[in-house]
């Protein structure tokens, strides 16, 4: 099902985020990354994401996750496709990869810039809106996009990042995806700026448990995410027990979440790193909120 039809029947979505595994992974990972999507699909999301590894190095695997939590899962599959470390032969193979999975949903980035890549080769599609004009003209997906609540670290200012997202809008996206927050008011800041700049999409907030404290600091240090003093002081206090971090993440993540909610958001993804017990946690927490939202 697109992620468009789903928008049109429910008020509120909750979708998770799962990272397919490397090439290079044995048998024995595979599997256990199979079966991690396969348990989070049984929570019952409105859709599973599955990213694209970095210069496509994963996107084999991505169509094949994707597939499986497509027709094993039984829950609508958004496949991450990015171009940048890709020639347009490539792309292509990739989406005819995706239309043989039975994917209907694609998130079209441009994808992290190689190190020491001075410039875009011609047969490149230079930037996300390239990929997602060709993926409008040529298939029938739905297409999603992703944005930075707290502006593109590449961008010089905040107004020039949101003039980049509306065109991508414009070019007939059907949701907006954000990079991971941990303060609700960055997000509730850029919804009211981006409706001023005319972008009407829905937009679903990522969110991302902090369940260790090691694996959050390079996180934040790859999304340039602000993090707020009462996130910083629970990293404090509990970061060195691994236990205590989780449940003081979840706890954070949750309230986060509910706020959202409070506020209408019509979309909460939730950044799950493959971990369906946080998932669980969650989603435990927020179900008859989400099931009132929805009624």
């Amino acid at each position: 099902m697109k992620i468009s039809d789903i928008l049109k029947k429910k008020k509120l979505l909750v979708s998770f985020e799962t990272f397919p595994p490397k090439p290079t992974a044995d048998k024995e990972t595979y599997q256990s990354i199979v079966d991690a999507a396969l348990e989070l699909s049984r929570l019952r999301p409105d859709f599973m994401s599955v990213t694209y590894g970095a210069g496509g190095g994963t996107s084999s695997n991505t169509a094949d996750i994707a597939s499986r939590i497509n027709n094993e899962g039984n829950v609508p599959a958004l496949a991450h496709l990015s171009c940048i470390s890709s020639t347009k032969e490539q792309v292509a193979a990739a989406v005819k990869k995706l239309k043989d999975a039975g994917i209907e949903n694609v998130l079209a980035l441009r994808g992290d810039i190689p190190p020491n890549a001075d410039f875009v080769p011609p047969n490149q599609y230079k930037y996300a809106y390239d990929l997602i004009k060709e993926l409008k003209e040529t298939t029938d997906f739905c297409i999603g996009a992703a944005c930075n609540p707290e502006g593109h670290p590449e961008c010089t200012n905040k107004d020039e990042d949101l003039d980049h997202l509306k065109q991508k809008a414009d070019l007939g996206c059907s949701f907006l995806t954000t990079q991971m927050f941990f303060d609700n008011n960055m997000f509730y800041n850029f919804l009211y700026r981006a409706q001023r700049k005319g972008i009407t999409q829905p937009v679903f907030a990522g969110i991302m448990p902090v369940t260790n404290a090691a694996q959050i600091k390079r996180m934040v240090a790859l999304s340039n995410a602000f993090m707020p003093r009462e996130l910083l002081n629970l990293i404090d206090k509990f970061g060195a027990s691994n236990e205590a971090m989780k449940q003081a993440g979840i706890d954070y993540a949750t309230h986060q979440i509910i706020d959202l909610i409070s506020n209408d958001v019509r979309g909460i993804h939730i950044y799950t790193m493959n971990k369906p017990d946080v998932a669980r946690s969650i989603m435990n927490n927020i179900s008859n909120i989400v099931a009132a939202q929805n009624a």
